[in-house]
């Protein structure tokens, strides 16, 4: 997936420089037969490192474009991951598009946001409204019977390349994807946090995976409003005790994507939400103070949620900065249309730089307040639930 990086100088392989060169080539071509040449060596070149499970050639490569080639980076990022979420296979004698998809629900919890085993019967009535609304018609459909939070998705390229072909076997043959839950790794509590479902799809070479990609022309909005209306409901048994939002399902590196750049103001409605439950005050009593945090950039944006008349602190959003974004995108104009539309009116940002720092004793984030200093942010002692970072 592409994200910000921090150049590296060291020297790299032979197989990582080829990467760069043919991925600069590809940047560079001035047609599309020229680029067809270059996609297709580097995706060969690709398919066998992730047979060799060569991640660190993968991403010195992209370490080495991102400060002497940006335009190739992002190329070289696109082609790593369309072949670790899809490929083609021979099923019965006939070429098969694979594709790894997700499914993110955005969600909200005084208490603990789920992450476990699907039931059997939950995952085929989701399997069923799936296929209803989102994929394509006569797509074979394998769902892994697990709700993943952030923590526990693929961790690499090549931990995702594996994960595609173990569920597009699943979808090959008939079946959904059985996870461990065992195995698993413990994830972070957050009051507000993306989950996700995970799933491959297996369809005739070059046949339409979604149902926005068939004849009758219907479109991904058209798809989502049916998938929240007549899916969302199904979702509820898996939730329990939580307010979620899901998200249309698409491609899995885009999925993740759009579920990184939704979750920021969903982060922020569920904040002012969960400060009216738990304080039992309206909007209008509460001040939302704005502040960017800086290492060797600007890193991301803090969010201190605190009363009107007071300086303290009570809760705090980190709104991290996604892909190019930076000091040239208006950030906190994004933000400040989020809490306006969550109910706050009294908004503060700051324009002072915040160094990038956090709780020596605890690790928690330094919130900024309305002095311009950072602090913890604290509920007050009559508050309902201790006070708890929305993610």
């Amino acid at each position: 997936m592409k994200r910000n990086r921090f150049s590296s100088r060291k020297r790299i392989s032979a197989d990582a420089a080829e990467l760069s060169r043919l991925a600069i080539g590809l940047a560079e071509s001035g047609g599309k037969l020229e680029d067809d040449f270059w996609q297709n060596r580097l995706g060969e070149l690709v398919c066998r490192l992730f047979r060799d499970a060569a991640e660190d050639d993968l991403t010195a490569a992209l370490d080495r474009l991102f400060d002497t080639h940006p335009m190739a980076h992002d190329d070289l990022a696109d082609v790593i991951e369309a072949h670790a979420e899809s490929c083609t296979l021979m099923d019965r004698g006939q070429e098969t598009d694979i594709l790894l998809f997700a499914v993110p629900i955005l969600s909200w919890s005084r208490f603990s946001i789920p992450t476990a085993t699907i039931p059997r019967q939950a995952l085929q009535t989701i399997k069923v409204q799936l296929g209803a609304h989102v994929l394509a018609v006569g797509a074979r459909l394998a769902l892994a019977d697990y709700l993943y939070s952030p923590d526990q998705l693929p961790h690499s390229f090549v931990d995702t390349w594996q994960l595609m072909h173990r569920i597009g076997a699943a979808a090959l043959a008939g079946e959904d994807f059985s996870v461990e839950a065992s195995s698993m790794p413990q994830t972070n509590r957050f009051l507000s946090d993306t989950r996700y479902i995970l799933g491959a799809l297996a369809v005739p070479r070059a046949m339409p995976l979604f149902r926005w990609n068939e004849a009758d022309k219907s479109t991904r909005e058209a798809a989502l409003k049916e998938w929240v209306r007549q899916g969302g409901p199904c979702l509820e048994p898996l939730l329990t005790g939580c307010a979620y939002q899901p998200l249309l399902a698409d491609a899995y590196h885009s999925a993740c994507r759009a579920a990184d750049s939704a979750s920021r103001p969903y982060s922020l409605h569920a904040s002012v939400a969960f400060l009216q439950a738990t304080l039992g005050q309206a909007p209008e009593t509460l001040r939302a103070v704005v502040g960017g945090f800086h290492e060797q950039r600007l890193e991301e944006y803090r969010i201190g949620f605190g009363p009107v008349d007071g300086d303290s602190i009570y809760h705090g959003v980190v709104w991290p900065l996604l892909s190019v974004e930076d000091d040239n995108n208006d950030v906190p104009g994004e933000i400040e249309a989020a809490l306006r539309k969550a109910g706050l009116t009294e908004i503060l940002v700051l324009d002072q730089q915040f160094p990038y720092e956090f709780c020596d004793d605890c690790g928690a984030p330094l919130y900024p307040n309305v002095d311009g200093d950072t602090v913890h942010a604290e509920m007050p002692e009559e508050a309902s639930l201790p006070s708890q970072t929305l993610h």
